[in-house]
């Protein structure tokens, strides 16, 4: 029967003990009821029934059983960051689509023969060739 008693004593020791290692190691924030001291006193001064309250109602919550976790989103267009990157790929592809735009703006007003593009051109708009007696040096 002693040997009972010990052991029951060890046990107790040791769910103590355990009880204020964890309630110390836990941030302030995150503690319910009571303040963290106010724990520590009461898992000290009354010790098996304080430790058994600090497991109860005191510990901070096991993230698995959190009851305010943000619920994930039912379907992509409820999420909010797949639609931001889906806007940017269409604004990337806008500017892409601009940019083609303008080339072919800037190819057609380059050359407007579509035929002359390795003939320099002269500043009243005429293309010189090499046939041209007027090309030589002025």
């Amino acid at each position: 029967m002693v040997r009972l008693y010990v052991l029951l004593a060890v046990l107790a020791l040791s769910v103590v003990i355990y009880a204020l290692i964890e309630c110390i190691r836990s941030r302030s924030h995150e503690v319910r009821s009571i303040s963290k001291p106010g724990w520590i006193l009461t898992i000290i001064l009354v010790p098996l029934i304080g430790a058994l309250m600090w497991f109860m109602w005191g510990r901070p919550r096991a993230a698995g059983r959190q009851t305010q976790q943000a619920p994930r989103p039912a379907a992509p267009d409820d999420d909010i960051a797949f639609l931001r990157t889906l806007d940017a790929k269409r604004r990337a592809k806008q500017r892409e689509e601009e940019l083609h735009r303008r080339e072919q703006e800037l190819k057609k007003t380059e050359d407007p023969q579509h035929g002359n593009k390795d003939k320099p051109a002269t500043h009243d708009g005429r293309h010189l060739s090499e046939d041209d007696p007027d090309n030589g040096p002025h």
